[in-house]
C-alpha cells in the first residue's frame, strides 16, 4: 500500500524549494563548477533565497513542518558562531610597502578563535551557509519522495547533458573551457569544470545517483514487462554515458571511484539476480554472461574513447612513481600535508579562519622553491580536505562540520529504509568524504553543493519512506 498522492497534495514552498535547488544545482554546475570568482558571488546571492525560505515557512505554514528537524542546524549554528567570532581578531598583519601590500603572523592564544582575513572568512561562511540551508529545505520541507525523484532525475539529466557537452569539447581538441573561451592554468578540464578531478567527484555523485534510480524503477516494473521495456533500461545508458567520462576526463583517481561504484552495483544486482533465480529455481547464468557481455561493450567503446588520454595518464604516472622512488616516499604531497599539519599546530583548536589557506600556507610552505627547476611553487589547496580544515578551522571547527552531517544521520537512519535510492545516494556521499582524504572535492562549489543535494535528498526520502511504511502499518492494523 502506498500513500495516495492527494493524501500529501503539494504546497507552494516545496515547489519554491525543489526549484529554487534546482536553478542552484544547474549554475553552478555550468558555471565553470562554481569555481569562478564572480559566479561564486552570484551563488551567494541566489543561495540567499534558501536561506530566506525558512523564516518565510516558520511564518506561513508552520503547522505542516516539523519543528523538531530544526536541531539538526545545531552543529551549522556553532559553527557560524565560531567563524564569526573569529572575524573580530584578523589573524594576520597588512603592511604597506608603496603599492603593494605584504602580510605577517600575528601572535595569538591556540585558544583565541581568530581569521587571517576576516572578510575572506565572512564572504566564504555566505556562500557555505547558503548550499547547507538550501539543500536542508529539500529534507524539511519537501513532503513527498515523487517530488524528491524529480530533482534527482532533474540533476542526472543535467549531468548527462554536460557529459556529452565535454565530450565533444574533449574529442574535438579544445583548449580550453566553452571551446577555448576560458583558458585554464591547467590543461586537465572537462566540461564546464575547471579542474578534471573536481568533475570526477561530480560524476561519481552523479552515477551513484542515477543507479539508485535505475533500481528504484526497475523494481516497480509493471507486470511481465522486461527490463528494455521500462526507464531502467534507459538509465543504465545514461550511466554508461555517465562513468565514461571519468577516464575520458584523465582523472585517474576518480576513474577508479567509478570502478568501485560500477563494482558495488553489479554484484548487489548479482545477488539480488541470484536469490530471485533460486526461488523460480532458474540457472542464474543467461542474464549474468548477458550483463558481462553488456558491461565490456561498455568498457570497451568508453577505453577506445579516452584511449589518447589514458595512454598519456599512464605516462605521467609511470614518470611520477619513477620520481618517488628516487625521492622516497609519495613525493612532494607527503611534503604539502606535513606543512599543512605544521599549519594547523600553531591554531590547532579554531584554526587560521575560514578560507585562510592560500593566504596562510605561504608562511609555512618549504616547497615555495622546487629543487629541480628552482620554480616557485603556491598550492591553493592542501589536496587534502580533511588536512586543510584543520588548518582553516581547527579541530574544534573540523568537528562541528563533521556534525553537519553526522546529526542528521543520527536522526533519520535509525532503520534502512526499503528503497535502494537512499542507500545510493549516501553511499556516492561516503566515497567522496573518502576521496578527500587524497584530493580536494570540497574544494568546488559545485562539488560541494552537489554532495548536500544527494545527502540531503537521502535523508528526506529515508524520512518519508519511514512515515509511509508507519502509514500503512497503522492502516494494516
Amino acid at each position: 500500500m502506498s500513500v495516495s498522492p492527494r493524501a500529501n497534495p503539494p504546497v507552494s514552498w516545496e515547489k519554491v524549494v525543489l526549484t529554487h535547488v534546482g536553478i542552484f544545482l544547474f549554475m553552478a554546475t555550468w558555471g565553470y563548477g562554481g569555481n569562478s570568482t564572480w559566479v561564486k558571488g552570484v551563488l551567494a546571492w541566489w543561495g540567499l533565497l534558501g536561506v530566506l525560505i525558512i523564516p518565510s515557512v516558520l511564518l506561513t505554514d508552520r503547522r505542516r513542518v516539523s519543528l523538531g528537524r530544526l536541531a539538526w542546524l545545531v552543529p551549522c549554528a556553532l559553527f557560524n558562531l565560531l567563524v564569526l567570532a573569529s572575524a573580530f581578531t584578523p589573524g594576520l598583519r597588512i603592511i604597506h610597502r608603496g603599492r603593494e601590500d605584504f602580510y605577517t603572523p600575528v601572535s595569538l592564544s591556540a585558544w583565541q578563535p581568530s581569521a587571517a582575513v576576516p572578510a575572506l572568512a565572512l564572504r566564504g561562511l555566505w556562500l557555505f551557509d547558503a548550499i547547507y540551508l538550501s539543500c536542508f529545505n529539500l529534507a524539511w520541507i519537501v513532503r513527498r519522495r515523487r517530488a524528491l525523484r524529480g530533482l534527482l532525475l532533474f540533476a542526472v539529466g543535467n549531468a548527462l547533458v554536460l557529459s556529452i557537452f565535454g565530450t565533444v569539447q574533449k574529442l574535438l581538441g579544445a583548449p580550453g573551457v566553452y571551446f577555448g573561451y576560458l583558458r585554464t592554468r591547467q590543461e586537465y578540464f572537462f566540461a564546464s569544470f575547471l579542474y578534471h578531478n573536481h568533475w570526477g567527484a561530480f560524476i561519481v555523485l552523479m552515477v551513484a545517483t542515477c543507479l539508485g534510480l535505475v533500481w528504484h524503477y526497475g523494481r516497480r516494473r509493471q507486470g511481465e514487462r522486461d527490463l528494455f521495456h521500462t526507464p531502467a533500461f534507459g538509465g543504465l545508458v545514461a550511466v554508461a554515458f555517465l562513468a565514461a567520462t571519468a577516464p575520458l576526463s584523465a582523472s585517474r583517481s576518480c576513474t577508479i571511484l567509478m570502478g568501485i561504484v560500477l563494482g558495488g552495483a553489479f554484484t548487489h544486482w548479482v545477488l539480488r539476480l541470484a536469490r530471485q533465480r533460486r526461488q523460480y529455481k532458474e540457472s542464474v547464468w543467461p542474464p549474468l554472461v548477458s550483463a558481462l557481455v553488456a558491461g565490456l561493450l561498455a568498457i570497451s567503446g568508453a577505453a577506445y574513447l579516452a584511449s589518447q588520454t589514458i595512454a598519456a595518464r599512464f605516462a605521467t604516472t609511470k614518470a611520477q612513481v619513477a620520481d618517488m622512488v628516487a625521492r622516497g616516499g609519495i613525493g612532494s604531497r607527503w611534503t604539502l600535508y606535513q606543512d599543512t599539519w605544521r599549519m594547523a599546530g600553531d591554531r590547532r583548536w579554531f584554526g587560521w579562519g575560514m578560507d585562510s589557506y592560500p593566504i596562510v600556507f605561504h608562511f609555512y610552505n618549504s616547497q615555495a622553491v622546487s629543487p629541480v627547476d628552482y620554480l616557485t611553487s603556491s598550492y591553493h589547496d592542501a589536496h587534502n580536505d580533511w588536512v586543510q580544515s584543520a588548518a582553516e578551522h581547527g579541530l574544534i571547527g573540523t568537528a562541528l562540520l563533521s556534525g553537519l552531517a553526522l546529526v542528521p544521520l543520527v536522526f533519520v537512519w535509525r532503520r534502512p529504509p526499503r528503497s535502494p535510492l537512499p542507500a545510493y545516494l549516501l553511499a556516492g556521499c561516503a566515497l567522496i568524504v573518502l576521496y578527500s582524504l587524497v584530493e580536494f572535492p570540497f574544494g568546488n562549489t559545485g562539488v560541494v553543493l552537489t554532495w548536500w543535494v544527494c545527502f540531503f535528498t537521502a535523508a528526506g526520502y529515508t524520512r518519508l519512506q519511514h512515515n509511509a511504511d508507519a502509514a500503512d502499518a497503522a492502516a494494516g492494523d
